[in-house]
């Protein structure tokens, strides 16, 4: 199930977001959530209960969003979290689509869209499959086994495989660990000036760092969107050099995103940054330089670190970095703490791991 405003906007806001939580777990405790926008439902245990198929659960669910939050849904019914998702992201605002349970139709749904819709086929991947002809579901689901094994990987070659043919064993996981973490910065106004969208990133890069550092996780990649004055959004991923919760390495990769999209005069909205790929940082290898630069900067963020955990998020940021506004929120946290992003403050967004279940759900 995706979420969007229904006045056309954007996804809704973390408030909203735990509202729209709390109403699916009205119909089902077995929910996973998959911020900002998105989450699953086995409503297996619930059909029965409520008399109603999966469909009319999903319109029930539309309804309510509809009149407690004034949230549209888009929503995926099928056997399985894969073919859910697959479905909800194709359907527009207000859609119900349900894949059958049948072979012949699973087929006819998934042929001809993209390797990207996969679940787990980065962009690596896909481009690597493109290479060998293999650049649709279909065709992937045609090739034999051993062959996506060798140019993949085995256990890559293998899950490749069994989605193209619409088969997702993973379950629906409640309190999944969070996969990605994000802040948003929303300006007073439609910005025009590179430099102070240089500014925003500079924050935002410095926020997402100490939350990654406090959490004891490191990501592997960023992602920026960038949306304009007309809600039209533009995003732009890159794989990190190594997994990290660095923040100059964060700050260099946001500003190069950013000059990588050319947005000249561009009408700018709000920025965001979104950590994504998390894993622990424990289970992370980091690149060792004799460069003393580097170890001064990690001192002292270490420092920065222990300031911001004993007097608040705006202890110490860096001096290029935007002012804030009226505290939105606790002291110690990111996604309100003083100093805040005008009005409304960065927004603290997480995504579950991975999607899962089998039985008919809403997703």
């Amino acid at each position: 199930m995706r979420f969007r405003a229904a006045d056309g906007g954007g996804p809704p806001d973390e408030e909203t977001y735990e509202g729209l939580r709390g109403l699916l777990t009205e119909f089902t405790p077995v929910v996973q959530a998959l911020p900002p926008d998105a989450a699953l439902a086995d409503v297996r245990g619930a059909l029965r209960y409520f008399g109603r198929d999966a469909g009319e659960l999903a319109a029930l669910v539309r309804v309510r969003a509809l009149a407690r939050y004034g949230v549209d849904c888009t929503v995926g019914v099928a056997a399985n979290p894969l073919l859910a998702r697959m479905a909800a992201h194709d359907g527009p605002p207000g859609a119900i689509r349900t894949v059958p349970g049948e072979p012949r139709a699973v087929t006819a749904f998934l042929a001809r869209k993209p390797v990207a819709g996969l679940h787990g086929a980065g962009p690596a991947a896909v481009r690597t499959l493109a290479a060998y002809g293999l650049d649709s579901v279909d065709r992937i689901a045609a090739a034999p086994p051993a062959t996506l094994q060798r140019i993949l990987g085995a256990a890559t070659g293998r899950r490749l495989y069994e989605q193209a043919h619409g088969i997702d064993p993973t379950p629906v996981t409640p309190n999944a660990p969070a996969r990605s973490t994000g802040a948003e910065h929303r300006f007073d106004h439609d910005e025009l000036d590179p430099d102070r969208r240089r500014r925003a990133l500079l924050t935002l890069a410095h926020e997402l760092g100490a939350r990654l550092r406090a959490d004891g996780r490191v990501a592997r990649a960023l992602t920026l969107t960038v949306r304009y004055a007309d809600r039209s959004t533009t995003s732009r991923t890159r794989t990190l050099a190594e997994p990290t919760h660095h923040t100059p390495a964060l700050t260099g990769a946001a500003y190069a995103l950013h000059a990588a999209l050319g947005l000249q005069r561009a009408r700018v909205r709000a920025v965001a940054l979104r950590a994504e790929d998390l894993t622990p940082a424990e289970h992370a290898a980091r690149q060792l330089t004799f460069d003393p630069a580097d170890d001064k900067s990690r001192r002292i963020e270490a420092v920065t670190d222990r300031a911001r955990a004993r007097f608040g998020a705006a202890a110490a940021r860096p001096a290029a970095a935007l002012d804030r506004g009226t505290p939105q929120g606790p002291a110690d946290d990111p996604g309100g703490g003083p100093g805040g992003i005008p009005e409304r403050g960065p927004r603290r967004r997480g995504r579950g791991g991975p999607p899962g279940a089998r039985g008919r759900r809403a997703a």
